[in-house]
């Protein structure tokens, strides 16, 4: 059960603006009998504007996860009395649960943080995710939808919480963290961006036929090289890939439309009928025309 307890209240002295509601045990442990939700769940949630003095310092740590995400001013992050970390606007830091540290605001310049206590077994998923990636504070550009997400968050944080609003507060939960832990996950490195534009290039291609030093040249990289990113990106060599989109590209004609088997081949490339039917049972595990019907019925 959460070390922060109490009755479920919005504070309303304190930081001019701020907002700040803590679950109360009751809460905590419905919250907790829910098959779904129980695996992700905030217990106290909060928003500090302009948090001049803003001080905590917890010897035994938390129990929770506590995510804090600076909008303004400065403040700092100390970790087992050692590591120390200054948070900036557009920086977040996740702190582990049960580990002695203490944090707070710049005496120059305070702080606005946002900030969510959370727990379930998820959040040590979400914590080993966070720290994996972990070299440098982690910065975020500022984005309107991430406190719109926060604002959502909290006013459902504020409602009686049903069972269908548990399971809501479970999904916005997951979506307000995803939103720093995996940006630009997918853009932090340039050669992903090449690769990421040679997939998009291949998928508005599906009804030509290419080799793989075609491919490299479009890329700017030497087949090697080529061959090597795009295995590391997809797990797959180029062509075997493309082969891939194709095939997948069949089902949907298959699926949706009458076309012959004929004229699906030369929406995707194939020249030969025989030699598509035979690529698509070896990825399908089973013929055009089988497919078909099974999904037709």
């Amino acid at each position: 059960m959460s070390n922060i307890t109490g009755n479920l209240k919005t504070i309303q002295e304190g930081f001019l603006g701020q907002r700040m509601t803590v679950f109360s045990p009751d809460r905590l442990a419905r919250i907790e009998e829910n098959v779904f939700a129980k695996s992700l769940y905030p217990t106290a949630i909060g928003y500090y504007p302009n948090a001049s003095f803003h001080e905590r310092h917890r010897k035994g740590g938390s129990e929770q996860y506590i995510l804090l995400y600076c909008v303004g001013g400065k403040g700092w992050i100390k970790l087992d009395g050692e590591e120390e970390f200054i948070l900036t606007p557009n920086t977040y830091y996740i702190l582990p649960k049960n580990i002695a540290h203490s944090y707070g605001s710049s005496l120059d310049d305070p702080w606005s943080i946002y900030w969510v206590h959370f727990s379930g077994s998820a959040a040590d998923l979400l914590y080993e995710r966070f720290i994996s990636k972990l070299n440098i504070l982690p910065t975020i550009p500022y984005d309107p939808v991430n406190v719109s997400a926060f604002d959502q968050l909290f006013n459902l944080s504020e409602s009686d919480l049903d069972a269908q609003e548990i399971e809501i507060l479970h999904i916005r939960l997951l979506q307000f963290i995803s939103a720093f832990i995996y940006t630009g996950s997918r853009t932090s490195d340039e050669n992903e961006d090449d690769i990421q534009r040679s997939l998009l290039f291949m998928k508005s291609n599906l009804d030509k036929n290419m080799l793989i030093k075609e491919l490299a040249s479009r890329a700017n990289y030497s087949v090697s090289r080529y061959s090597e990113l795009f295995r590391k990106r997809t797990g797959y060599a180029p062509i075997q890939y493309f082969l891939q989109l194709k095939i997948q590209k069949s089902c949907q004609y298959l699926y949706f439309t009458k076309m012959t088997v004929k004229e699906i081949c030369k929406e995707i490339g194939f020249d030969d009928p025989y030699y598509f039917s035979r690529m698509f049972k070896k990825q399908m595990n089973i013929s055009p025309t089988q497919y078909r019907i099974q999904h037709q019925r």
